[in-house]
């Protein structure tokens, strides 16, 4: 079979591609495109065969074609407007559309038709010559998906979306809109081989048409979102599900309510819940949006994307973000936008709904929910089913694990009830695959940094109000950095449940809560803490923070800061923590040079050598920063606490220790691996040391040995172990605490209380440590590992009884903490009394 030339990808493309008329409509059309190819080159999924090709689209019309020859013009693919090679088509142009709008002139009002006569046409030549293939390219083409900046308000209105719009609504779309227009090519697909399935050509026709209808459907719901009922209508259909009418009955006969009122009720808490999602609003938020990160920001740094456009499709995908600011809500939101994928659903507190404040982040998609419902099963029902609802209609949503915006800098434990919801609705009504899609969040800067540190130090917390957004503005005349957003491995739902339960789907059926439901909710939920930290970006203030906050007045000598960077990104680089883990290339005299001119530290001038240091507020929220990647260097820095009061060691005690001590930090921390994991990181970590000169080897390796004190190696090596200090710390006071009271005494919340005292206490003191030292959550956490370990546990009367291993966790310690800390704890501790009354 003869083919023709332009039917070859890549083919020297002559000057003359279409009959006349398409030429001058396509000069006239040129200057108002800017076309973006998804994927940036298409001409790659057309390489692999000589068949002629057929482009097929989801709709057509004469600006749809006219963007495709245009399209394939600039990437040297085959021609759309020439007939198609070999006379199998009976069209003057090598394109075929699914569907076309049929009205009376350019003002005709459009009605939607299949239209298949062309793909008939190819089936049948198919099956005719078994020697020909035909490879067909569904394009899907939307015009205005992201309208530029500098385009005008109007253009909104007549970006895409879902409706079949009319010949002058779409004339008027490419003039405002064109220069912001996507065109996606798909695989293609061989006509080949959905022939040898053997169906007619009636049958084969209408299953091809199906399938590229769910196909175009899936592609058009990642890019503008799903096609969305009016608010009004969702809210019916959630007052009208069976949980919610069963609770309006079990509620109307506990509280003697009437049918009209607990039905209003639960009308009232829909509402109070409902988002109002409303894609000219979005896009409208992306003008401001963009201005905004302009004014606030350096950069926004986006971190493998390329993942998540490969899972979008076809999936219902779920946003776990890291919560580190209120930024974040609309950085994601205004990121997947600007990058081709719909924004989600957002669950936000009901302290957001503010007036008018509230109505706006409605209209962007966010849905409110209050902080605690268990008491009220009513509206429980009601927000459940409305969840429900959004997964019936195939909405992604992105909610926070953390539940809260973190005030530390470290990840907090996740808070399982959306996720919940999300898995029982999956079970319920499993259409669509799902996909958990975590995503770090990495400032330079915070809005939030100083009320942060007034929060940690137990002033109250601030609460939301339109007065208080409006004084806060002024936040917005400062520079704040970089930001980086780092998506990280997405976690496939239905293959967590496989592992978990395989006979979930059978399960499923029986009870509408199986027995392994709460266990493989909370295991998703720390795999989602985990995989996030696993995408963490080191920015120039995470390596200042390392270095800075290891010296008691947070200062170090120039020379030294320089080698401790080079150091610490040495460390990141040779002892990976994660493939997805990213981090700036900058030298460490330009970390030095940036952190001083975002005013993170200061330089003070020295005949013997300058000094930088980090002074006041600046060197307490530097402890945010540091923990924003302070699992990165746990491994290493354990095995430098190790030799903090000890020249020597064997080297089985260090790895003896780190088996016994990751539960607690892989539960502070939510590190990546399982104890034998850390155990092969410990020991990848000596012999990284014993390269760098940090340690020696002795007795043939059994031991190990450091430097001197005074060396610079030894230096290095006691910065190295501070960042992780003051977690042994803390987890000495406990044990202290437990030891001095004895068995059976202190109950978990007064246990947590005499911690949080007693390092309140030791701050005040000794060495002076940020305020999350003595935050009661990181307690609350060591604790609760003590019990799941059975190392304590409850008595009869709820108090925390023990046996010989606290005691030896206690005489441990001794290699790691210096004598007089822990002599100065034992004495806060032999008194709690009194040290809650003075920390008070």
């Amino acid at each position: 079979m003869a083919i023709h030339p332009m039917s070859m990808p890549g083919t020297a493309v002559p000057e003359i591609r279409a009959p006349l008329p398409w030429r001058i409509l396509g000069a006239l059309i040129r200057p108002w495109l800017k076309i973006k190819t998804e994927p940036p080159q298409p001409e790659q999924r057309l390489e692999s065969s000589d068949a002629p090709v057929v482009y097929l689209l989801e709709r057509y019309g004469l600006s749809n074609a006219l963007i495709l020859e245009e399209a394939c013009r600039q990437h040297q693919l085959p021609p759309p407007l020439l007939p198609m090679p070999g006379g199998y088509l009976r069209k003057q142009r090598s394109l075929l559309a699914l569907s076309r709008r049929e009205g009376s002139g350019i003002f005709g009002r459009p009605r939607n038709r299949t239209h298949s006569e062309g793909l008939a046409q190819l089936v049948v030549a198919v099956r005719a010559n078994p020697a020909l293939d035909v490879r067909v390219v569904p394009v899907s083409i939307f015009v205005g998906r992201a309208p530029a900046r500098e385009s005008g308000w109007f253009s909104v209105l007549f970006s895409e979306n879902w409706a079949m719009v009319g010949r002058f609504r779409r004339f008027l779309a490419v003039l405002l809109n064109g220069r912001d227009t996507i065109v996606h090519f798909s695989e293609t697909i061989s006509l080949r081989e959905v022939v040898s399935e053997g169906m007619d050509v009636e049958r084969t026709v209408r299953k091809a048409s199906r399938v590229m209808r769910a196909h175009f459907s899936r592609l058009r719901t990642a890019v503008i979102g799903p096609d969305l009922s009016h608010r009004r209508t969702l809210i019916d259909a959630v007052m009208n599900a069976d949980p919610v009418r069963q609770a309006m009955l079990t509620t109307a006969s506990k509280e003697s309510l009437s049918s009209t009122q607990v039905e209003g009720r639960a009308r009232s808490y829909a509402w109070e819940v409902a988002a109002d999602y409303s894609p000219p609003a979005v896009r409208s938020a992306s003008f401001l949006l963009k201005s905004v990160w302009t004014k606030l920001f350096d950069g926004i740094q986006i971190h493998h994307f390329d993942t998540l456009k490969q899972v979008a499709p076809g999936h219902e995908v779920i946003y776990v973000p890291c919560h580190r600011s209120h930024m974040d809500y609309l950085l994601v939101s205004y990121l997947l936008y600007e990058n081709g994928i719909v924004p989600p659903h957002i669950a936000a507190g009901v302290n957001l709904n503010l007036p008018v404040i509230g109505g706006l982040l409605r209209k962007g998609g966010a849905f409110f929910l209050r902080r605690s419902f268990k008491a009220n099963a009513l509206y429980s029902a009601v927000f459940s089913e409305y969840v429900t609802q959004l997964f019936r209609r195939g909405v992604s949503l992105e909610y926070f694990i953390e539940g809260g915006r973190s005030r530390s800098g470290r990840l907090l434990d996740p808070r399982a009830g959306m996720l919940a919801m999300t898995v029982k609705s999956f079970l319920a009504e499993s259409r669509r695959p799902v996909v958990f899609q975590p995503v770090y969040i990495g400032y330079e800067r915070l809005l939030e940094g100083k009320s942060y540190i007034g929060e940690l130090s137990g002033q109250p917390k601030e609460k939301e109000s339109l007065f208080g957004l409006l004084r806060s503005l002024k936040l917005l005349r400062e520079r704040y950095g970089k930001v980086a957003v780092s998506f990280g491995e997405p976690i496939h739902l239905v293959s967590h449940l496989d592992a978990a339960a395989p006979n979930w789907r059978q399960d499923a059926r029986d009870s509408d809560r199986p027995e392994w439901f709460g266990a493989t909710v909370n295991a998703l939920a720390d795999r989602i803490a985990v995989n996030i930290n696993r995408s963490a970006d080191v920015n120039p203030v995470n390596l200042l923070a390392l270095a800075l906050l290891a010296t008691p007045k947070h200062a170090m000598a120039e020379d030294d800061l320089l080698r401790q960077i080079g150091l610490f990104k040495q460390l990141i680089e040779v002892l990976p923590y994660s493939d997805r883990v990213t981090m700036t290339a900058m030298s460490p005299a330009e970390i030095i040079a940036y952190g001083e001119r975002m005013k993170v530290i200061e330089r003070v001038k020295h005949p013997l050598g300058d000094v930088l240091r980090a002074e006041g507020d600046n060197g307490v929220l530097l402890s945010y920063f540091r923990n924003n990647v302070l699992h990165l260097l746990a491994t290493p820095a354990w095995v430098a606490c190790c030799f903090l009061n000890n020249r020597r060691l064997q080297r089985a005690t260090v790895e003896r220790l780190g088996r016994f001590i990751y539960p607690f930090l892989q539960g502070e921390l939510f590190l990546a691996w399982d104890a034998e994991g850390f155990a092969a990181e410990v020991q990848k970590t000596v012999e990284v040391f014993v390269g760098m000169g940090l340690l020696e080897y002795e007795d043939e390796g059994k031991y190990l040995r450091r430097r001197i004190g005074q060396t610079d190696e030894a230096y290095q090596l006691r910065v190295i172990a501070m960042s992780l200090l003051q977690a042994f710390e803390r987890y000495y006071i406990a044990l202290a605490l437990l030891v001095k009271s004895g068995p059976g005494v202190l109950s978990t919340s007064e246990l947590e209380n005499h911690c949080q005292h007693t390092a309140q206490r030791l701050s005040l003191l000794h060495t002076q440590a940020a305020p999350e030292f003595f935050d009661k959550s990181l307690f609350r956490g060591f604790i609760g590992v003590l019990r799941e370990r059975r190392i304590v546990w409850l008595n009869d009367q709820a108090k925390l009884d023990f046996g010989d291993e606290l005691g030896a966790m206690a005489s441990d310690s001794k290699l790691i903490l210096s004598r007089e800390l822990r002599h100065s704890i034992l004495k806060l501790a032999s008194d709690p009394d009194r040290s809650n009354e003075v920390a008070a």
